[in-house]
């Protein structure tokens, strides 16, 4: 998803949190999938949730409806559209996951929002402590600014609310560095330009020079996503040095084809998504994917792939 990277310059951030894609007995990576709230309807939202934590999956990367992203593709805009023409509004989502969230075990919720169409009316200290209150256990920006960085930085900082930072297999060593210093949640490595749902497929050996650069310097678990459908996918994404891959319009399609078809979208979507990582043992209990030190880094991006 293509956005401006971020100046250099000092700002706050969040701690690391523990919970994100926790280490697995078997060392392959861990799984988050991306969804419009509202599509499946928003009052499915429990179950969605519930089956993708049986499931195991270790993340839900829930995006706040927005229409006409240009970072998009088709599917993932119809989706968007479908939950926005049902009335979902960023005050519902954000109900709707502080209903949720304590009845989950393992899977941690990662909030999408775009600054332009959510954010930028309440204001990012507003924002983020909404987010925080509702149970979000981080946040990823959409859009943000760059001259905002730092003041979205300290609002996180301030609400506890940690933040999902981005950037690309491709960019720029300053950018790679500021995104792996902003991060406090995970870090959203997007493998390759262009728009969610596309099928170029990622330079392997640009994505590994930029895994690697970044261990050094990562605080927390790096996710990769853009391109992934298939339990290939992650297992070859694991390979590479991803800590989780991250499916979008894989797994919004099947939530569509299952409205079209008149069929249960929460049952096309857990068995999508236990057929992403087939017979994976649970995470081990109070592990960590990533235990490494700081550097510097961006914040805005998106969470579809």
């Amino acid at each position: 998803m293509p956005h401006a990277e971020p100046p250099a310059g000092p700002a706050a951030a969040v701690p690391p949190t523990p919970g994100f894609f926790p280490r697995r007995d078997d060392a392959r990576p861990g799984l988050a999938l991306f969804l419009n709230a509202g599509d499946p309807p928003l009052d499915r939202l429990a179950d969605v949730a519930a089956a993708l934590d049986d499931s195991g999956v270790e993340c839900l990367e829930l995006a706040v409806p927005f229409p006409d992203s240009v970072t998009d593709g088709p599917v993932v805009r119809r989706s968007a559209r479908r939950a926005l023409d049902a009335g979902v509004t960023a005050a519902a989502v954000l109900d709707a996951v502080a209903a949720v969230r304590p009845r989950l075990r393992r899977l941690r919720i990662a909030l999408l929002a775009d600054f332009g169409h959510t954010v930028k009316g309440p204001g990012l200290a507003a924002f983020t402590a909404r987010a925080a209150d509702a149970g979000c256990d981080g946040l990823l920006l959409h859009g943000l600014p760059p001259r905002l960085r730092e003041p979205y930085l300290d609002a996180a900082a301030r609400a506890g609310l940690p933040v999902v930072a981005t950037c690309y297999a491709v960019s720029r060593p300053e950018a790679v560095a500021r995104a792996a210093a902003d991060a406090s949640a995970y870090l959203y490595l997007v493998a390759h330009y262009g728009r969610s749902g596309t099928t170029a497929p990622p330079d392997q050996d640009a994505l590994a020079r930029t895994l690697a650069a970044l261990r050094p310097a990562v605080r927390v678990p790096v996710a990769v996503g853009f391109g992934v459908r298939t339990a290939a996918d992650v297992e070859r994404l694991g390979r590479l040095g991803a800590d989780a891959a991250v499916v979008g319009s894989a797994a919004v399609a099947r939530v569509e084809q299952a409205l079209e078809a008149g069929d249960d979208p929460v049952a096309r979507l857990a068995a999508f998504a236990g057929g992403l990582r087939p017979d994976t043992p649970a995470p081990t209990e109070g592990s960590s994917a990533v235990t490494a030190p700081t550097s510097e880094p961006a914040t805005a991006g998106t969470g579809t792939v």
